[in-house]
């Protein structure tokens, strides 16, 4: 005996399989080139089930965004609380990079979002709202860390927490052309440099 799903839960589930979509769609095409229709197929649903659920392709893609950083947040919380230190610095930035590496490009279609959205104001504070959301969450990941590792920062973390995301965006294009040589080492090493006893 099947059971039916209630309203709002069969609501969640197709919510949940358009955004799957969605982001295999955006991984394999990019944001310019995804389009609702084929999201839409991708998920096994017309384009009208899809506007159910999202406004339009910026929507769908701010959802993925901050699933990604609610996901990443709680990740790294959980890092913080079993390193300590410059150790726990490098675990933190070897973490990142590796997602960087293994996520699909995730990185590179942020980068080509956030083009996108700088050329829409409104699209583009609605992007820096969960920007800023991602970079104070990992601040106080690099906070905490230091603080348990006994060390003071030469500057304030939200300070080294966009150092970081700048460098990791930086390495994406630099791999995109081909020209990368900036090892993750080398980034630890640098951000390491920046830390001080207490």
């Amino acid at each position: 005996m099947t059971t039916r799903l209630s309203r709002a839960a069969q609501t969640e589930r197709n919510r949940e399989l358009v955004l799957a979509a969605a982001r295999r769609v955006f991984l394999t095409r990019g944001y310019a080139g995804a389009r609702l229709d084929v999201i839409a197929e991708e998920a096994g649903f017309s384009k009208g089930v899809v506007y159910s659920q999202f406004a339009g392709k910026a929507e769908l893609f701010l959802a993925l965004l901050e699933e990604r950083i609610v996901a990443r947040a709680a990740e790294n919380e959980r890092l913080a609380r079993e390193h300590a230190g410059i150790e726990g610095l490098r675990e933190l930035l070897l973490t990142n990079a590796r997602h960087t590496e293994e996520g699909g490009g995730w990185t590179q279609l942020v980068v080509e979002f956030r083009v996108a959205a700088a050329r829409d104001p409104e699209l583009n504070a609605r992007y820096a709202a969960l920007h800023v959301r991602a970079l104070d969450a990992f601040a106080a990941t690099v906070q905490a860390l230091l603080e348990r590792g006994g060390l003071v920062p030469a500057h304030p973390p939200r300070a080294i927490a966009e150092l970081i995301f700048c460098l990791d965006a930086g390495r994406v294009l630099e791999h995109a052309a081909g020209t990368a040589q900036l090892e993750v080492d080398v980034v630890v090493d640098l951000v390491s440099r920046l830390v001080e006893p207490r």
